[in-house]
C-alpha cells in the first residue's frame, strides 16, 4: 500500500514528513465491540472529524486525548506516526 505523507513538520530546521495511520483505533473499537457512532458519542466527535480520521488525516490532541481517556489506552495504542524514510 503507498502510504501519503500529507504533514510536514520542521524541527530545528529539519523537514519531516510523516504519515498517520488509526488502524488500531479501528482494531481496539471491534475488540471492544463498539461501532464508530458509538465512540463519536461518548468523546463528542464531530462526523467531518471521524471522516478525517478513515482517511489516516490529522486531527488535533483535543480529539485523541478525549478518545484515549474513554477507551482506557495510550496515544500509541489507536494510531501510528509513520515518518517517511527519505525526510
Amino acid at each position: 500500500m503507498i502510504k501519503s505523507y500529507n504533514y510536514v513538520y520542521v524541527v530545528k530546521w529539519e523537514v519531516f514528513k510523516i504519515a498517520i495511520n488509526y488502524n488500531k483505533l479501528w482494531k481496539l473499537l471491534i475488540d471492544k465491540n463498539m461501532k464508530k457512532k458509538d465512540l463519536m458519542n461518548l468523546c463528542k466527535i464531530s462526523t467531518s472529524t471521524l471522516a478525517k480520521m478513515g482517511k489516516d488525516k490529522q486531527v488535533s490532541m483535543e480529539v485523541i486525548i478525549p478518545i484515549c481517556k474513554s477507551l482506557e489506552c495510550n496515544v500509541g495504542d489507536i494510531l501510528d506516526i509513520i515518518p517517511n524514510e527519505n525526510s
